[in-house]
């Protein structure tokens, strides 16, 4: 999964660099030898040995010190156990499924045309309303990942375009609190400040959906507009305000992943959360662009931000420091960046410094690329070169840092006990999934 050719519905999949190549061709190369089947070869891929192979193919194509994985772990399934288990609480904040009956709604192909665009031969005949729907976020989400609870959100759009409604989404809220108990799954309410009257929804939007928070597109315009910033005077301050009149304390925007587009830009966040201390900012995908060819972040550039720059150089202009009620996310960040390390250790070395080791929070953005696991895998296995962290000043990432951005930084904003929530986990025995997944098909 890890090099595999994929993308979300936010961008296109990313050019093969000679490093992807040279580390594709070690793991397929390692894969064959694990099994004489295409079936055994892609159990092995799917695996944690899959993984370790991918991972340590990555880690010799840049040099090394990026990744630390046990060998063994590449044919011993006990070893890769052991090579990226662990006890942190998983709390992902970015995940997404499509409703079934929405499978057919103008916005769905946008997305279909990505993920076919990641590998044709492999997603041929995908269906969104059988692979992408509920029962596949279930399985991903809570069956085939460690994900303790997750948040539930989705892309921008009216009730006619989207994959799903702010209804929809907290029903989903409601339908696995009553099987699962309380504290699963949380929801999002998607807000669009920008359209007619949408401010004089907020309340009612509040009341009928209880979402834990707003999540905005600041690159989604309305009506044929370019888009908008959250501290212009007409569209984002007066959204802010509202927000704070109603008691919603976290906002979460999308910013990056956006083409270059002008009003995907994090340089609003500093000003807003300077102007509204009272609300907690989760940067979607951290400001993060995905590259060009071979181009990559590096160390912080003030002078010509780009990238997560663009969000660090915004927090220092307006006064934010670490710790502050702004909160870098690693939603699809963190899957491209797990495949070019010397870039992820710039980027993490980066956001932990500017916003703090309080202040990074997990995110998957998953169901886009399956199964998160083996992203809090690699997260797990990854560190930053000591030789960057004497230059640079990067922090060491420690096991307790890792155990903050896997969940403990999100169980802060959103209110979550993570005694209570490790305690329900460990007495679930899931039987609720099934419940919940035939409950869902009944309706339909």
């Amino acid at each position: 999964m890890l090099l595999q050719h994929r993308s979300s519905d936010e961008y296109r999949p990313l050019a093969w660099s000679r490093r992807d190549l040279w580390a594709v061709g070690k793991a397929v190369e390692r894969a064959e030898a694990a099994g004489d089947s295409l079936f055994r070869q892609h159990q092995y891929a799917e695996s944690r040995r899959g993984t370790a192979t991918a991972l340590r193919a990555i880690d010799e194509a840049w040099g090394g010190g990026y990744y630390a994985v046990d060998p063994q772990a590449e044919t011993d399934p006990e070893a890769a156990d052991a090579a990226f288990g662990g006890n942190e609480l998983v709390i992902d904040v970015q995940t997404h499924y499509i409703a079934s009956h929405r499978a057919a709604a103008p916005g769905v192909e946008g997305i279909m045309g990505f993920i076919r665009d990641v590998a044709p031969d492999r997603w041929q005949g995908l269906n969104p309303a059988l692979h992408l729907d509920l029962g596949s976020y279930l399985r991903h989400i809570f069956l085939e990942s460690e994900t303790a609870a997750a948040v539930l959100t989705c892309t921008p759009g009216d009730d006619g375009h989207t994959i799903l409604t702010n209804p929809e989404i907290a029903a989903t809220r409601e339908l696995i609190d009553r099987l699962a108990g309380t504290g699963r799954l949380i929801n999002h309410s998607i807000v669009h400040p920008n359209a007619p009257e949408e401010l004089d929804r907020l309340e009612e939007l509040k009341e009928h959906n209880n979402p834990a928070g707003w999540k905005v597109y600041t690159i989604a315009g309305w009506g044929g507009q370019p888009g908008w910033r959250l501290d212009d005077e007409e569209c984002g301050l007066p959204f802010l305000e509202r927000s704070r009149e109603l008691g919603v304390g976290i906002v979460c925007t999308h910013k990056g992943i956006s083409a270059l587009a002008p009003a995907g830009s994090p340089a609003d966040i500093g000003p807003a959360a300077a102007s509204f201390p009272d609300i907690d900012f989760l940067v979607y995908h951290s400001g993060y662009e995905t590259p060009v060819g071979d181009e990559e972040e590096g160390p912080y550039d003030q002078q010509a931000p780009v990238g997560t720059d663009r969000l660090i150089k915004s927090l220092a202009d307006a006064g934010i420091s670490p710790g502050g009620n702004v909160y870098a996310e690693l939603g699809s960040t963190w899957y491209v960046l797990s495949r070019r390390p010397r870039e992820a250790a710039h980027v993490l070395g980066k956001l932990l410094n500017a916003v703090g080791e309080d202040n990074v929070v997990w995110g998957s953005d998953s169901i886009w690329y399956g199964s998160p696991q083996p992203l809090i895998d690699a997260f797990r296995a990854f560190q930053i070169p000591e030789e960057l962290r004497q230059r640079h000043g990067y922090p060491e990432l420690t096991p307790r840092i890792k155990e903050k951005i896997l969940g403990l930084n999100a169980a802060r904003v959103y209110g979550i006990d993570p005694d209570l929530t490790r305690s329900r986990v460990a007495a679930d025995d899931l039987s609720w999934v099934k419940a919940a997944f035939d409950e869902y098909i009944d309706k339909q």
